[in-house]
């Protein structure tokens, strides 16, 4: 059985996010995966308190949507 990602409550962020990355999330005011996904990998690594946990995790989340991060192939 298939189990889908567990996502943060109204949001389709993962829920694995650290408390310093949703901070940073809500600091930039992205709220979901379409609007980080018009960030490039790099805008969105520059945020403060996004790590290389972070990254995977949204890069996941993305993908089971369909989205990347801007300028990516």
């Amino acid at each position: 059985m298939e189990t889908k990602p567990a996502r943060l409550p109204g949001s389709d962020l993962p829920a694995g996010l650290s408390k310093p990355a949703q901070r940073a999330l809500a600091n930039a005011g992205l709220t979901g995966l379409a609007q980080v996904a018009k960030l490039s990998a790099g805008e969105f690594q520059a945020l403060h308190g996004i790590g290389p946990k972070a990254v995977g995790l949204i890069r996941e989340a993305m993908a089971v949507k369909g989205l990347r991060f801007k300028n990516e192939a």
